[in-house]
């Protein structure tokens, strides 16, 4: 790209602004185009299906409305005590009586279209009435065996509707109405038989694209398919139709490939029949017009991405030429020493050599600026003398004072580092200021929120020069808040002479600053030598036991109060260090996380929002500062322990009730309000108790409840057993059986008793 004109990356990158946008939203576009597309097709055909579903539906409705009508003329009483074929045929009057019956028959399959056959036959009698072969033995009609399993799924006083195949090799669904005991003393059945082809018809789509229909009964039984070799077959064995089955949705679509073709499967269930109604589409087919608008959009794209690509080169060319005059003069008015490179390079490289000149006289002039004082002092602190120390600090007394902002850390949190370099330069300045004019000193930052101040003066009135010094440092107090925001404390070294140990005199202002952690903040401290003061210990073993015995009861209170009793004993107590109160508390904090531990308490839960709990302690300054943090230390630690119990109480309840009504209908919103905690509190509960969800630890309940039932009493069906389980219904049942188990509840229960089977003949052998 360095050899090309600028003219040309112009253009390319206009080209990409241009084209990218225009590829991204033409692909979404045409993705959106045919995702809605398909949706359309899907919910008109899901429409499709459901007016043919009632269409069917309304006709086989008035079929079994035209047959219960029959049933009411009373017209079989004509033929009531002929049990036999011969008793029939002994007389013209009989024979007569038959034909009305056969007549009836005749005119039913007259008044509804698509009826292939029906006949009648009398209880225990040895013939039947029928429309295809009159009225003919038993013998010598087709078997009737088919009947007591159809009556076996009659529901009411209605008929039933059963798909079989006929001797001639007609597949047919046949309605099955045993005459009524309210409307005759007759005992007999109707039977009709309706073409498969007639149902057939009422599902026929208008049009293209359809690969195939069928209809199947709720057990899977196909009754009605354009592929006749399928009918009376298991309809859940073909492609993706186990799944629909399975689903809980009475109506739907959904789409899958195969064979490199894309389908589309809608259905529909029957609320009167409970049949599935299922149409096959191709999408391929579908989708001509929306793939045709699609080629169209993308053909529009590359006509426009083309007049674009001509636009952005004569844009180009207009912005580009104020850059490449700059070069051209560039070039004629000075020496760079870069040929061949296009004109964005050669105008980088010339900026580059003017930045370098001029960082090359900044640094110069930062070096002629840096404050060799502020350095000299340094290195004084450090204990190196200088000569320039000399002409800094002329005269024959020196003094060190600390000044240490208060509360550090929350000044940190508060101040971003930009705004504390600027207090730092403010206070400085201010610092010099604040002291007599025969006075000459220096200010420096140490860092974490320390100054250093060197004091030199030549005052041999050590009194009139304290009391000087006071009004100063009050002054640098006062100042301090308004530049800072807090308080500050000071720690004054003695005054030595000039070369007799500045670095004693740095360790005298550190430590005597230390005094703020017994005597608060905010104050000046003065060296002074105390007497003993390096003999004097103590440690408060009473209050360190009666703390673990108020964290065994969890009496947090008491525990506050003790803290107040150690701090008091503190206070009280002459000469006590400061590394032997952070040793007090450090054992205090020490010993509470050792109980904790040593109790199986999880303390990384407890402290989690606590950085390293003893570097917070050492950066405490106050006593007051300790116990505001102490006492928010135990507070947390018997929260945590409250609470603690308090789940552990409810998981209980709430775990206990699962396992004894989880075949129940239950209600969790209800069970949590009796109990007095949030539905989600309680979901949280369970799942720490057992790592699963509410739902998922119900369900494992029934289906091991399940298991137990199909080996123990494998003579109950599915259904039965998804009822004592708590399902509704079989699906519910399979579903969630094969999700915990693997497999369906049908094959666990052959799978157990086969290999039940296989031990008993074991021992016998």
């Amino acid at each position: 790209m360095k050899r090309v004109p600028i003219i040309l990356q112009m253009s390319l990158i206009l080209f990409c602004v241009m084209a990218v946008p225009i590829t991204i939203l033409t692909w979404y576009s045409d993705k959106e185009i045919l995702h809605n597309s398909e949706n359309v097709i899907a919910e008109s055909s899901l429409a499709e299906l459901n007016a043919n579903r009632r269409l069917n539906e309304t006709a086989l409705k008035n079929l079994s409305q035209v047959v219960a009508g029959l049933n009411v003329t009373k017209v079989f009483d004509l033929i009531r005590y002929f049990e036999t074929y011969n008793e029939l045929n002994a007389n013209y009057d009989n024979v007569s009586n038959a034909l009305v019956v056969q007549h009836e028959l005749l005119s039913l399959n007259q008044k509804t279209a698509g009826v292939y056959s029906s006949y009648f036959y009398l209880k225990d009698s040895d013939y039947v009435i029928s429309t295809d072969k009159g009225i003919t033995p038993l013998e010598h009609y087709e078997s009737i065996d088919w009947m007591e399993d159809a009556l076996a799924r009659r529901k009411g006083i209605g008929g039933v509707w059963y798909p079989r195949k006929l001797n001639s090799g007609n597949t047919v669904v046949s309605y099955v109405l045993p005459l009524n005991r309210l409307s005759t003393p007759t005992r007999g059945i109707i039977v009709v038989n309706l073409q498969e082809s007639h149902i057939a018809d009422h599902f026929t789509s208008s049009g293209g694209g359809k690969q195939g229909s069928f209809l199947m009964e709720a057990d899977g039984t196909i009754i009605s398919h354009t592929d006749k070799s399928l009918l009376l077959t298991d309809g859940e064995q073909q492609p993706f139709i186990g799944e629909i089955v399975q689903n809980d949705a009475k109506e739907g679509y959904t789409f899958h490939d195969a064979g490199g073709e894309r389908l589309m499967y809608t259905w529909s269930r029957s609320e009167q029949l409970g049949w599935w109604n299922v149409n096959i589409y191709s999408m391929d087919d579908l989708m001509t017009k929306a793939h045709m608008l699609q080629r169209s959009i993308i053909l529009l794209t590359v006509i426009i991405i083309f007049i674009g690509a001509v636009l952005t080169f004569l844009i180009a060319n207009w912005f580009s030429r104020p850059v490449r005059e700059l070069a051209r003069t560039v070039r004629t008015r000075s020496n760079i020493g870069v040929s061949n490179r296009n004109e964005l390079v050669f105008l980088d490289t010339a900026f580059k050599r003017m930045q370098k000149e001029e960082e090359e006289l900044f640094n110069l002039l930062k070096e002629r600026e840096v404050d060799t004082r502020s350095l000299a002092v340094h290195n004084l602190l450090r204990g190196e003398v200088t000569k320039q120390i000399y002409e800094l600090f002329p005269l024959p007394y020196l003094s060190v004072v600390i000044v240490s902002i208060d509360q550090y850390r929350e000044y940190i949190s508060q101040t971003n580092p930009e705004a504390r370099s600027y207090h730092r330069y403010v206070f400085i300045s201010q610092c010099d200021t604040l002291f007599p004019d025969m006075v000459h000193l220096r200010t420096v930052y140490q860092g974490e929120g320390c100054f250093v101040i060197v004091i030199n003066d030549s005052c041999d009135d050590f009194n009139h020069s304290l009391t000087e010094l006071r009004a100063s440092l009050s002054a640098i107090q006062e100042s301090a808040i308004e530049v800072f925001g807090h308080t500050v404390t000071l720690g004054v070294s003695s005054r030595g002479e000039f070369g007799s140990g500045v670095l004693n005199q740095v360790g005298e202002a550190m430590e005597v600053i230390k005094k703020r952690m017994t005597e608060g903040s905010g104050c000046i401290f003065f060296w002074a030598k105390e007497a003993d003061e390096d003999n004097k210990y103590m440690y408060p073993t009473n209050s360190e036991r009666r703390i673990v015995n108020y964290l065994t009861t969890g009496d947090v209170p008491s525990i506050l109060k003790e803290l107040q009793v150690i701090r008091q004993e503190i206070q009280s107590t002459e000469y006590i260090s400061y590394d032997n109160i952070l040793f007090i508390y450090n054992q205090l904090i020490g010993l509470t996380i050792k109980y904790l531990r040593e109790n199986n308490i999880n303390t990384a839960r407890i402290f989690a929002g606590r950085r390293d709990i003893y570097s917070a302690i050492a950066s405490i300054d106050t006593l007051d500062e300790m116990e505001d943090y102490l006492n928010g230390f135990f507070t947390e630690i018997g929260r945590y322990l409250t609470h603690f119990c308090a789940q552990d109480s409810y998981g209980e309840r709430i775990i206990g009730y699962l396992q004894e009504h989880f075949c129940e209908d239950i209600v969790f919103q209800d069970l949590a309000r009796e109990i007095g905690i949030s539905y989600s509190y309680m979901r949280k509960i369970v799942y720490e108790l057992t790592g699963k969800t509410l739902i998922d630890y119900t369900n494992l309940l029934r289906i091991e409840k399940a298991k137990e039932i199909l080996w123990e009493e494998p003579r109950l069906t599915m259904t039965q057993v998804a009822e004592q389980v708590g399902y509704y219904n079989v699906q519910s049942l399979n579903r969630f059986f094969r999700k915990y188990e693997g497999m369906s509840p049908g094959s666990y229960k052959a799978f157990k008793h086969a290999k039940s089977a296989d031990l008993s003949q074991e021992k016998e052998e």
